[in-house]
């Protein structure tokens, strides 16, 4: 059974990436396709360096900042998500469907789209970053 791959690169918007795998999981529930739709989100941190974490001695006004770390923390991350799918060789139909019907939805618009298929040069690579995330 070969795999497609499908890449959506989110950038540091950790909102649409949840709301794209909220997407995904309602799909793989309505339509039962608990091992021919995989995902995984794979979170890598810019190359600039994380914030120092707050001191005591910098509170203000009796209030500390480590409200606005997780903001400028996730600033820092982009989300990447990871879609595998996984149909057997009869059904091609529904597979070419979901590969259609994924990248159209509104939640996966501004992600980049890249759809990977087993014949392609970064099939390997790719398929060696979905096996190597926790799910």
């Amino acid at each position: 059974m070969a795999h497609i791959y499908m890449q959506f690169d989110f950038g540091k918007d950790e909102e649409k990436a949840q709301a794209a795998r909220h997407k995904l999981e309602t799909w793989k529930q309505a339509f039962r396709l608990d091992k021919k739709l995989l995902y995984k989100l794979a979170r890598t941190e810019d190359g600039a360096a994380a914030p120092a974490p707050a001191d005591k001695a910098e509170k203000i006004k009796g209030k500390s900042k480590t409200k606005e770390e997780p903001e400028t923390k996730a600033a820092l991350v982009n989300v990447k998500l990871l879609v595998r799918l996984a149909f057997s060789n009869h059904e091609k139909l529904s597979e070419q469907r979901w590969v259609q019907r994924i990248p159209g939805e509104e939640q996966f618009h501004a992600a980049k789209p890249e759809v990977v298929k087993p014949g392609d040069a970064k099939f390997a690579e790719v398929e060696k970053q979905f096996d190597e995330l926790a799910g």
